[in-house]
């Protein structure tokens, strides 16, 4: 879908469609005002007659408006303007862009960015408008025999600022969030892919296409490699399946070459079957996600290298599968990290953290300003913040700052728990250095209790997903976050570093 910015008063405006908003009790927008002004009234008639009330998801096309240069008017409810938020803001603008599409108009412009939305500017809400417009036309229908054919095509969508000086604001806040829309779109792609396609080999090529074609350097180590390393707790969780694991290091250099880098490590279990802890069958079609924190990392350096972000960033992948077999891990098993920590495996269905700890450890050569992980790590999480923010807990409270900020910012949330030692407590076994769960209580703390014993040596943040990179039931998907968190946290990092 190509994104224009424009300036100018809506009457003025051709093409197919107008969109305007009218508030509740019939109060008009800005925008519809002069529209009605240009119209000698049409507007208030139709409003008087109780046609469009300005209800939340209220809509009403108009065609042949007096005094309009365009074919149609949309009228679209936006509610009570001083309840109008960040959510109200973005549901009127997707519906709006599913209901151009349904009635097949081909382009719009959209007078929606210059509502009053409370503690935003005009940049945020371009910015929005674009992400959420790519995310409501997204469509993954690749493994179908025969996709469905629709002529009905959203093509193109204006949106207008209110003044000519603000043009270039408008046009740089689009650009970002095209950005942050094509990582999103490579993040669900790869997340929507059965674990028969997205295989550790599969996501290892696609990384290297994503990073010839933005310019970023890319390694990918095979087992041979992974075990001269000596990454024994990742490769443990490896040796279950027929499927080779593998380990991806990317590295974006937007910055000067002195300048530490952030380090993003993703947890690539491109299908988690829980191993010998075996799942329930009941939905374990969804295990094929367990790879959207390895594909958050792939999407959101995309979107750095795509702004041109100067900063350096570091992508860490650890990918394998986690099966059952005679060579899989068995709950009492010890393996010894990379860091030379030993684990008993208690249940093997923990295998993410057995992964990720590895990575964090590899990190340490980078000599990085900071760690970030993100990983679907626990259901505990789900059932503590539910499918709305993600878990957030670090060893750094200023870079749990930093991380909270740019989740709000990005509307892309994420909500931070005590990391305290007391819950370390959980983890001690008695024939190894740790265990690797440590029971039922608090088991998102617990599990970035495990991580944090590899990160002592940075300042380091871990982000639990389980609950926000996708979506059950008929809206079933991967739903590409938390890249615009992690974009807008890189994008503050680049601007202090720069400044």
């Amino acid at each position: 879908m190509e994104i224009g910015i424009k300036s100018g008063s809506p009457e003025k405006q051709r093409g197919a469609c107008v969109v305007a908003g009218i508030f509740d009790h019939r109060k008009p927008s800005l925008a519809a005002e002069i529209i009605d002004q240009a119209s000698g009234g049409h507007l208030s008639a139709i409003l008087r007659r109780g046609d469009m009330d300005g209800k939340p998801g209220s809509t009403l096309l108009l065609h042949d408006v007096p005094g309009m240069l365009c074919e149609r008017v949309l009228l679209v409810g936006l509610g009570k303007e001083r309840e109008f938020r960040d959510k109200q803001y973005r549901d009127t603008v997707r519906g709006v862009v599913r209901l151009l599409a349904d009635t097949g108009i081909a382009e719009a412009t959209l007078y929606l960015t210059d509502l009053p939305v409370k503690k935003r500017n005009l940049s945020w809400a371009v910015e929005q408008a674009v992400i959420v417009a790519e995310e409501a036309m997204y469509r993954f229908d690749r493994m179908k025999s025969k996709p469905e054919e629709t002529s009905k095509q959203l093509r193109k969508l204006t949106l207008a600022v209110p003044r000519r000086g603000e043009l270039a604001m408008g046009e740089a806040a689009a650009a970002r969030g095209q950005a942050v829309a094509a990582g999103m779109k490579l993040t669900r792609d790869l997340g929507n892919l059965p674990g028969n396609i997205c295989t550790p080999s599969y996501l290892a090529e696609q990384a290297r296409a994503m990073a010839e074609e933005m310019g970023i350097g890319i390694q990918i180590l095979e087992r041979a490699a992974i075990e001269k390393l000596g990454m024994g707790s990742f490769l443990s969780v490896a040796r279950g399946s027929d499927e080779p694991p593998r380990f991806i290091v990317l590295e974006y250099r937007g910055g000067e070459k002195k300048q530490k880098p952030v380090v993003l490590v993703g947890k690539g279990i491109t299908f988690d079957s829980g191993g010998i802890s075996l799942k329930p069958g009941a939905e374990m079609d969804e295990m094929k996600y367990d790879m959207c924190g390895a594909a958050s990392v792939l999407g959101a350096m995309r979107a750095a290298a795509e702004l041109k972000l100067p900063l350096n960033v570091v992508g860490l992948i650890p990918t394998c599968e986690n099966m059952p077999s005679g060579r899989a891990n068995k709950p009492g098993d010890v393996v010894t990290s990379l860091s030379g920590q030993t684990i008993e495996v208690l249940n093997t269905d923990a295998e993410g953290r057995l992964i990720l700890c590895d990575a964090l450890t590899y990190a340490e050569r980078f000599e990085p300003a900071c760690v970030v992980d993100i990983a679907t790590l626990t259901g505990a999480c789900i059932i503590a913040l539910g499918h709305v923010a993600s878990g957030l807990l670090a060893n750094h409270d200023g870079l749990a700052r930093e991380l909270l900020h740019a989740g709000d910012e990005a509307c892309d949330r994420c909500w931070q728990l005590p990391l305290w030692d007391d819950y370390a407590e959980q983890l001690k076994s008695n024939f190894a250095d740790m265990a690797n769960i440590g029971g039922r209580p608090a088991g998102t703390i617990t599990a970035a209790a495990f991580l944090a014993k590899f990160a002592q040596k940075y300042d380091w943040a871990h982000l639990d997903i389980a609950g926000t990179a996708w979506k059950s039931g008929k809206d079933k998907g991967g739903t590409g976050r938390p890249v615009p968190l992690l974009v807008h946290f890189l994008a503050k990092r680049a601007e202090k570093a720069s400044g």
